[in-house]
């Protein structure tokens, strides 16, 4: 079963944010590994073993408090590999959210595509 897991660093800028001390940082990747091994820990701020980051290919707002931001791996990237994990990144590089996930294959002749749901 997939196991999600909002970083501390994560949160941390959020009160940042709403207090006024420093501009929250938008989404603007994913990073895709395969070195998961159990629940992802909020104090982590790096996959256990990242093979990829690549830009999102868009971000959809579902409702009034849920956006979905969506990744397409192409055929070429991590062909024949299995991913176990992923992150959503921000503008600075952190990890904003780490999902783990038993493995997916990913084949040389077919695209991939992984989305995250914010919700509040």
């Amino acid at each position: 079963m997939a196991s999600t897991t909002i970083t501390k660093l994560s949160k941390n800028k959020i009160l940042k944010a709403r207090a006024g001390i420093k501009a929250l940082p938008a989404v603007t990747q994913m990073a895709f590994g395969n070195g998961a091994d159990g629940t992802p820990s909020e104090d982590d701020n790096t996959l256990k073993n990242e093979l990829l980051r690549k830009d999102l290919s868009s971000i959809e707002q579902v409702t009034d408090t849920n956006f979905r931001y969506i990744c397409t791996l192409s055929r070429e990237e991590l062909a024949n590999t299995s991913i176990n994990e992923m992150a959503l990144c921000d503008a600075e590089g952190d990890l904003v959210m780490i999902r783990t996930c038993s493995d997916k294959n990913k084949d040389d002749d077919e695209e991939m595509t992984f989305a995250f749901d914010d919700i509040f």
